[in-house]
């Protein structure tokens, strides 16, 4: 099934631009210059240390594709403080001859403001704004509980879905819960972008991995993905680990 988005790449700079500072000059901003940087037709995977820009670019390819920074769909228009950065408007999306029934950028970070945001619309000729994700509101359950919510709820076939780090709301057997349910979702024609740290999250069969570092942008099998060796290395030998770790300090 074909990509609703085939690739990222970022535009040459307008005569006169500066392009200084961050974001500019992060390594994997610079990987997406030229050809740039080619999309799974159903799940491909953004990892990297904090600080290597995972979490720009996939707030950045939001943008680009018409959704709200802060998190939603392309019709939410919610914003607390303008924090994103000028790289989505940078961005040219080769998309393909598909377009999304339906779409959202997931960050675990500002899930509240999503959430206030959608407890404050009215209802409308449609019902209730709170039915397509589960009718309750999200502030009245835990934060896994919200996300999963919408992740059953409000995601659907034909989708386009953008996921900056949903680990950081999920316990380690609701990460087992997210990978089914973006099983069923993918199977629906739907497409994920995801920038993650969890080995458990990572692991969907035949994902694309891309790891962003200091070199740029690298795709990656999924034993040689970071979070995946560091935890495989921890779990072989917890105290060991753990002895050599604090010993640095000695």
């Amino acid at each position: 099934m074909e990509a609703f988005i085939r690739s990222v790449a970022l535009l040459a700079a307008d005569e006169g631009e500066q392009r200084t500072g961050h974001p500019w000059d992060l390594p994997v901003v610079r990987a997406v210059a030229g050809d740039g940087l080619a999309l799974h037709p159903h799940v491909t995977y953004l990892v990297g240390e904090n600080g290597s820009g995972k979490s720009t670019l996939i707030e950045a390819i939001a943008v680009a594709a018409g959704m709200n920074p802060e998190g939603g769909g392309r019709n939410f228009n919610n914003a607390t403080r303008a924090s994103h950065s000028d790289l989505g408007g940078a961005l040219r999306l080769a998309r393909g001859a598909r377009r999304p029934r339906t779409d959202f950028f997931l960050r675990a970070e500002s899930l509240f403001t999503t959430a206030t945001y959608l407890e404050n619309l009215p209802p409308d000729s449609a019902g209730n704004p709170l039915d397509p994700y589960g009718g309750r509101s999200l502030h009245e359950q835990s934060h896994g509980e919200s996300f999963l919510a919408v992740l059953v709820n409000r995601f659907g076939p034909d989708g386009l879905y953008l996921l900056d780090e949903p680990e950081a709301a999920l316990s380690t057997q609701n990460c087992l819960t997210f990978l089914r349910r973006m099983h069923q979702i993918v199977r629906d024609g739907s497409q994920f972008v995801v920038a993650t740290h969890s080995p458990i999250v990572l692991a969907y069969p035949g994902a694309l991995i891309y790891e962003c570092g200091p070199g740029g942008v690298e795709p990656i099998e999924y034993d040689d993905a970071e979070p995946v060796r560091l935890m495989r290395g921890f779990l072989d030998a917890p105290g060991r680990f753990v002895e050599r770790l604090l010993a640095e300090d000695e």
